[in-house]
């Protein structure tokens, strides 16, 4: 029985040497798997604050352009609200002159009428005969009706027709 007795005690002496191997294993493992990870975390906190700062530079930069679009926005605005107003300063000279315009034309043809109403109609229908058909017209249409017909009358019948057709019109 000592000799079983001795014998489990050896048995436990062994498994208790192979237990302490395996625990200083183990902590050697467990001390490198440490520093690993130690490692890794100082990398992740270095990437962490690159992305910050990264982050800090691109709203920075955001902001920069908004501020320079805000900028051109409102010179954009200032050069549109200029052109807008010259626009308006164009059309109101060029209803000016096309009052005028039409007030000389005005004048020119009542002077032109005049000059045919005091020809004698055969002077008249011979200049008028020459003439482009819609000039013609609007001359006659400036006469009174009784000088128009007689200009007519002393027309080519061709032209004279013409001439009542647009004056229809």
């Amino acid at each position: 029985m000592r000799y079983v007795l001795v014998f489990c005690i050896f048995v436990s002496q062994l498994f208790s040497l192979q237990t302490s191997e395996k625990l200083f294993e183990c902590t050697e493992i467990f001390k490198e798997r440490k520093s690993e990870l130690l490692v890794e975390l100082e990398r992740i906190d270095e990437q962490k604050q690159a992305l910050s700062a990264l982050k800090i530079a691109t709203e920075e930069l955001l902001l920069k352009k908004e501020a320079n679009l805000n900028a051109k926005e409102t010179e954009v605005n200032a050069i549109l609200t200029e052109v807008t107003k010259k626009e308006e300063a164009i059309k109101e000279m060029l209803a000016k002159n096309e009052a005028l315009l039409k007030e000389l034309k005005d004048i020119k043809m009542n002077n032109v009428s005049q000059t045919f109403a005091k020809m004698k109609p055969a002077a008249a229908s011979k200049i008028l005969e020459e003439m482009d058909a819609k000039e013609a017209a609007v001359i006659l249409q400036t006469l009174k009706p009784a000088a128009v017909g007689q200009i007519l009358t002393k027309m080519n019948a061709t032209k004279a027709s013409e001439l009542t057709l647009i004056l229809g019109k």
